[in-house]
């Protein structure tokens, strides 16, 4: 059987948990606690700081997972640029492997160089460490991504889990012995059996029986958690007794299997047989499911012949309780999984049961019908939850991608690239380009059938490339759409083709085209009505017509906003009005301008959306220059052009003239000297959250994008109709005396665009005191943000408050 993760596992987050890009470290919480191995902890992190790659590797169950969770939960410290778990126990295309990677750590995934390349670039210079998790079944590939993130990144430390060692240069081993017996074992089988409430105590008399379960059990964590279990309906003796039976069953067994492993399969065997028919028929159907899955889901899934709807939680809930599945606890509703071994054996039974072929359809009907539903409500509200439904089914998404036709179809043979064109927005709008672009890719190579699905797969196909800064290959893909449409006479395809086409020409630098093509497609699509189409098309002609100085830029972009709220629209809502901050900063209105593309950015804070922050934050950078901030305008193209970096599209392409104008601009104030080492500082900001809490002033000055715990900037009044970006007038300018001298002084460098660090250095303090001088200030005036606190100083500082 597959390997799995270990026994004694915390729970890991599901991807729901958090919209913002995770900035520190993605470890779960442990949701019971650690028992023993502080010797196997000390040495294991003893090596890390003289070796560069250490594999964990042992029999399954063993607990090498919970055992590296364990080690990299302690060793924060030692890695400042973070600790991330990468787990690869759903991984089945070894190709993915560093793919799998790259999402975890959330690298920008706009460009089209490879997974490898854009990781190892990722990491260069950061002093991190990845645990690679269950790499057993894709050990070659885990040893190419293993080999090449360590010459590439020197400082890296890579901490490895897998049945199977690497065999690379560099790699130490360390050899996961199972639990002591009794000590650690014991205490692990008392820990789990009073946390499942089972009642179960260490006496003198019981001792040395429990010491003999532990044994039989062989030490292993996860056939100590599956012995727990029982102990609410068995003692100890009753335990070890028919522990000790089914072990002598399984000794005539296969002889080249490792008696460890017939153990474990004999515990979980045997946990089976405890289950009821029914409970063993959902821990069947629940098999399907590959990253984990929430009640409902399962109710929607697994309900069939011999198994009513109504059940299902209670079947569910005695699963858990028999430590078959697990749960965990994030933001949203509770999700389930199952151990891998265990799942792995699940499918087998459902594999013997015959009914393999009609729950793998039904998994995939249903993914396949929420999708779709999903993209097609997706112009209105909902679009943060329907990102997040989807990052946390990823896996599971991809399961059926994936899937061999002669499992899944049913006189479907579209089903898998019906579900790419559904998933276009969770491909284009919240980082996953590259798995959509090997998707396409993939299917579009496999059935090469002249049908309506393949049109619509091709003009998204062209949408990802044109994302990822593959302008050939968007328009060679768009022409194929083109083509075909034309071949099926479906002129549904005319208007999205014309519209990605004048995306295309602002890309390559030539708006006059551009224009053109935004003109035809909302020619074409008027005849439908105002849509997803036509709002798509109109912010991006406004941004065409500021680059051209036609005058009619304002009221296109304004056209676009009200559509966008007429329909409850938000991810497009925050296009239109970074391209309105625009329009209206072309023409001199340069304080509505920037509430507009305030309110963009805080639209933006909840999606992953590399190419709407850049539109946005470039905005907010001229504006900024505009207003005299000359570093903190310098910091904000720093930013984008991190951004652009990661998107693979220059932005003074896509933003004609200007963008070069603003930098020139910034650069003669602030000199060659000065100008780059803003522009620096502005690179750390590497992604849509750390570069959105730049501009909005809610950065603590470390590059995260964690903020404060100050919030997001207030904005009052309609953003359509006029309004101003913050309200100093909360606080008056007598609040000062409320300050502090250091407060005052802190609070006169904010409002310069310092960040945190930044007032650290420039007044000797440490960046921690900083931060605490930045939160006693907000608290006291009644702020919420940085950049309330400017306002306010700004408003305090002036003329009419000041005598003259």
């Amino acid at each position: 059987m597959t390997n799995a993760p270990e026994s004694n596992l915390p729970s890991t987050k599901t991807a729901s948990a958090a919209v913002a890009t995770p900035t520190g470290d993605n470890l779960p919480a442990a949701l019971t606690a650690f028992v023993g191995r502080r010797r196997e902890i000390t040495e294991i992190r003893r090596l890390l700081t003289t070796v560069r790659l250490v594999t964990l590797t042992g029999i399954g169950g063993v607990g090498k997972t919970r055992l590296a969770l364990a080690v990299a939960g302690a060793s924060g410290k030692a890695f400042p640029d973070g600790v991330w778990l990468v787990d690869l126990a759903s991984v089945r295309d070894p190709a993915a492997v560093a793919a799998t990677a790259a999402s975890t750590l959330r690298v920008p995934d706009r460009r089209t160089t490879s997974d490898l390349a854009r990781l190892t670039e990722h990491l260069a210079r950061h002093r991190a460490l990845i645990v690679l998790d269950n790499c057993e079944h894709v050990v070659e590939a885990s040893a190419e991504l293993a080999g090449a993130l360590l010459k590439a990144c020197p400082k890296l430390r890579v901490l490895v889990t897998s049945r199977e060692t690497l065999s690379v240069i560099g790699e130490h081993v360390f050899i996961v012995p199972p639990m002591p017996v009794p000590d650690e074992a014991v205490e692990l089988l008392r820990d789990r059996a009073t946390a499942l409430g089972a009642d179960f105590r260490l006496t003198e008399a019981n001792q040395a029986e429990t010491a003999r379960l532990c044994s039989l059990l062989d030490g292993l964590p996860l056939a100590i958690e599956l012995a727990a279990s029982r102990l609410r309906t068995l003692s100890v003796e009753q335990l070890a007794h028919r522990l000790e039976d089914r072990f002598a069953l399984l000794t005539g067994g296969c002889r080249t299997t490792h008696p460890r492993q017939r153990t474990l399969r004999g515990m979980i065997e045997w946990s089976y047989e405890l289950c009821t028919p029914a409970e063993r028929v959902l821990w069947h159907r629940l098999s399907v499911f590959t990253g984990g899955f929430t009640l409902d889901t399962a109710e929607e899934v697994c309900p069939d012949d011999g198994l009513a709807g109504h059940l299902v939680i209670d079947l569910l809930d005695r699963l858990v309780s028999r430590s078959v599945v697990l749960m965990t606890q994030g933001d949203g509703p509770p999700r389930y999984r199952l151990l891998e071994t265990i799942r792995e054996y699940g499918r087998m039974r459902l594999a013997a049961s015959g009914e393999h072929p009609r729950m793998t359809r039904r998994h995939r009907d249903f993914y396949l019908d929420r999708a779709e539903r999903l993209a097609g409500r997706w112009f209105g509200p909902g679009q943060q939850e329907a990102l997040a439904w989807l990052r946390a089914e990823h896996a599971d998404l991809v399961t059926v991608l994936e899937c061999p036709p002669a499992e899944s179809d049913d006189g479907d043979g579209e089903a898998a690239l019906r579900l790419a064109v559904a998933l276009r927005y969770h491909w284009c709008a919240d980082g996953f380009l590259t798995e959509g672009r090997r998707q396409f890719d993939r299917l579009l190579a496999m059935d090469s059938r002249p049908t309506p699905v393949r049109a619509r797969a091709l003009w998204c196909a062209a949408w990802v490339a044109l994302l990822q800064g593959d302008l050939t290959g968007a328009e060679e893909r768009l022409d194929a759409a083109q083509e075909l449409g034309e071949r099926l006479a479906d002129r549904s395809l005319e208007p999205v083709v014309q519209g990605l086409r004048g995306a295309l020409a602002a890309f390559r630098g030539e708006p006059l085209e551009a224009l053109s093509w935004y003109d035809a497609a909302l020619a074409a699509q008027r005849p439908a009505g105002d849509g997803p189409d036509e709002l798509f098309w109109l912010f991006q002609r406004a941004i065409v017509q500021v680059h051209l100085g036609c005058p009619g830029a304002s009221d296109t972009s304004a056209r676009a906003v009200e559509v966008a709220e007429r329909h409850g629209e938000h991810l497009y809502r925050s296009y239109a009005l970074g391209a309105l901050g625009l329009a209206l900063w072309a023409r001199g209105d340069e304080e509505r301008g920037l509430a507009r593309t305030r309110a963009s950015l805080e639209i933006l804070r909840g999606f992953n959306d590399y190419a709407g922050t850049v539109m946005s934050l470039e905005v907010f950078a001229r504006i900024t220059a505009a207003r005299g901030e000359y570093e903190r305008a310098a910091e904000l193209l720093g930013a984008v052009r991190a951004l652009s970096r990661a998107t693979g599209v220059c932005a003074a392409n896509a933003s004609g003239g200007l963008h070069a104008q603003c930098e020139e601009a910034v650069a003669g104030v602030l000199g060659p000297t000065g100008y780059e080492k803003a522009l620096a500082q502005g690179l750390r900001y590497d992604s849509p959250a750390r570069a959105i809490a730049l501009a909005l002033g809610t950065d603590t000055g470390t590059g995260t994008g964690t903020g404060t715990g100050t919030g997001s900037v207030a904005v009052t009044g309609s953003v359509a109709g006029g309004g101003s970006a913050v309200d100093p007038s909360t606080a008056g300018p007598d609040d000062a005396d409320r300050l502090s001298r250091r407060e005052r002084e802190v609070a006169a460098l904010v409002a310069k665009g310092m960040t945190n660090r930044q007032v650290a250095g420039a007044l000797g303090l440490s960046p921690r005191t900083a931060d605490t001088h930045v939160a006693k200030i907000l608290s006291k005036l009644g702020f919420v943000c940085r950049a309330q606190i400017a306002a306010w100083w700004a408003e305090s500082r002036s003329p009419s408050r000041e005598g003259g």
